[in-house]
């Protein structure tokens, strides 16, 4: 009995400690508990956040640096069933890999600034990110094949795939490359203005009539080979990568290494830039959970190490 009394008297004290804390974030990020029961759990659960991000900040060693953020109040397994979604590779996928130029990449290269990477996306609380990695690499692919850019361009519609493309699981996660098959089939993409973003499965609804892209194919873009990466993204366009996402969560800057993340896929993101040139090689990747994430939306990873598991499952659509 005095045993438990005295662990009780220390969860007590622990989660007391960071009370203030955890009330100013509530306010700062605008969030209510329907029972005291409720936000008495979430408090538990954000000091152990709290004391788990200074652990992984003891650990960098220089690499990826993490702070509390909006995600403070989940645990690491809610985190996953609601931020991520891919299912794993697909069994009848055939290996079809991209003839790349036979030319040595530039020391560096970025997307972004040519107009042809759309804003950073959100997908919610969704296992949605094969659709938005899907989405946000044909996006790049038609507009660079189309010589568009952000201002004449219309977003496209990651809600299209999550409700029609019936082999996959919306929300419950699903593959790009079914994605891409998916929107080969339908003949092309609806914007994101006619088809609207919910988060949630829902009914199929797309609109031929407001396509804004088509794909004919879809390849595997230097799989297993981040030199030939560099190529693809240097040469063809942004590419769709699926990586290990577990220690992401708290993630705030900094490049993350390779000792600070697994190979287990589970989320799926885009590739839109890089830099070799940089005391620490890295990529940079595009990540569906807002803005107010990590780098403005992004999080750097290292090159030449398979961080993370990046160099397992590269893809691009081609127009």
């Amino acid at each position: 009995m005095k045993v438990v009394l005295l662990f009780c008297a220390v969860f007590i004290l622990t989660h007391a400690t960071y009370e203030n804390e955890f009330a100013a974030w509530v306010s700062s990020q605008n969030k209510s508990y329907a029972t005291p029961e409720e936000y008495q759990h979430r408090l538990g659960v954000f000091s152990d956040n709290v004391d788990k991000i200074q652990q992984l900040n003891e650990e960098s060693n220089g690499g990826a640096v993490f702070a509390v953020n909006k995600f403070a109040d989940l645990t690491a397994q809610e985190f996953d069933s609601k931020y991520k979604g891919y299912n794993g590779a697909a069994a009848w996928i055939v290996k079809r890999d991209m003839e790349l130029p036979k030319i040595e990449a530039p020391a560096t290269f970025d997307w972004e600034p040519t107009g042809k990477v759309t804003p950073v996306k959100n997908q919610e609380q969704c296992g949605s990110c094969w659709a938005f990695s899907a989405t946000e690499n044909i996006e790049s692919v038609y507009m660079i094949a189309k010589g568009l850019t952000n201002a004449n361009f219309k977003p496209l519609a990651p809600q299209q795939i999550v409700d029609c493309d019936k082999k996959d699981g919306g929300c419950n996660g699903g593959w790009p490359y079914t994605a891409y098959e998916y929107i080969m089939s339908a003949g092309g993409q609806d914007t994101e203005a006619s088809y609207p973003y919910h988060a949630v499965n829902q009914a199929c609804q797309f609109k031929p009539a407001d396509v804004e892209a088509k794909i004919s194919n879809w390849k595997y873009v230097g799989r297993n080979n981040e030199a030939d990466m560099l190529t693809g993204v240097a040469t063809v366009s942004p590419l769709s990568i699926c990586v290990d996402a577990q220690p992401w969560q708290f993630y705030t800057g900094g490049v993350m290494k390779a000792s600070q993340c697994g190979n287990s896929l589970d989320h799926c993101v885009q590739i839109t830039a890089y830099d070799t040139s940089a005391a620490t090689k890295y990529w940079n990747v595009r990540n569906s959970w807002g803005a107010d994430w990590g780098e403005k939306g992004f999080i750097r990873l290292e090159y030449g190490t398979n961080t993370c598991g990046l160099a397992d499952d590269p893809t691009s659509a081609i127009a």
